[in-house]
């Protein structure tokens, strides 16, 4: 059986790959990045495949998150990464303020998204903002490293908050499926098969 929660984690992983990506070269991948941004602006979805445009998007999340459960990651600062935004999401939760904001903030980012599209640099650059508003106060920080020279533009230090916030997303999908981070300890192997599940 198919585990909708592993497309959530998938998700996160797979912006985070992202955030990681952007902070070391100042470039996304385009058809990622809009399956992140995508999402965010999703909130009513039916069901998680819904969430992603449909499960082969978040395919490459689900290859990443095979490779981590199977210790075989070769970035160890995306594990870091993503405890740091399951740690943040609870905080975010558990804010309604905050979490007001963010979810009133998207609803009229929206407009423009569709207008424009979600990964359009104006659409970036306001999610950006609403990140650094709102969510960028509350603790655990999360901490993304990478080229200063690119972390010093002020367009990359937007797109990387923008897909944060997709992370955040599917931080708080994965919560609100069931999911904990005492199941990638106590169910890993469950989560393998469920990861093999939707890559057939």
């Amino acid at each position: 059986m198919n585990d909708d929660r592993v497309l959530a984690l998938a998700g996160l992983v797979q912006a985070l790959r992202q955030v990681r990506r952007i902070a070391e070269t100042g470039q996304a991948d385009a058809g990622v990045l809009s399956t992140s941004l995508d999402s965010v602006f999703r909130i009513d979805a039916a069901s998680p495949e819904e969430v992603y445009g449909g499960a082969a998007n978040v395919r490459s999340g689900l290859l990443l998150l095979r490779d981590y459960l199977g210790n075989q990651g070769d970035d160890p600062q995306l594990p870091k990464l993503a405890l740091s935004v399951t740690q943040l999401e609870r905080r975010f939760v558990a804010n309604d303020a905050v979490a007001e904001r963010v979810h009133e903030g998207i609803l009229a980012i929206k407009v423009r998204a569709d207008q424009l599209g979600s990964s359009h640099p104006d659409v970036l650059s306001e999610l950006g903002s609403l990140y650094a508003e709102t969510v960028s106060h509350l603790r655990p920080k999360v901490m993304v490293q990478g080229n200063p020279h690119y972390l010093g533009q002020a367009g990359v230090v937007a797109e990387i908050r923008a897909v944060l916030l997709a992370a955040l997303r599917s931080a708080v999908l994965w919560r609100q499926l069931g999911g904990s981070v005492w199941d990638l300890f106590l169910r890993k192997r469950a989560l393998q098969q469920s990861i093999e599940g939707w890559l057939d």
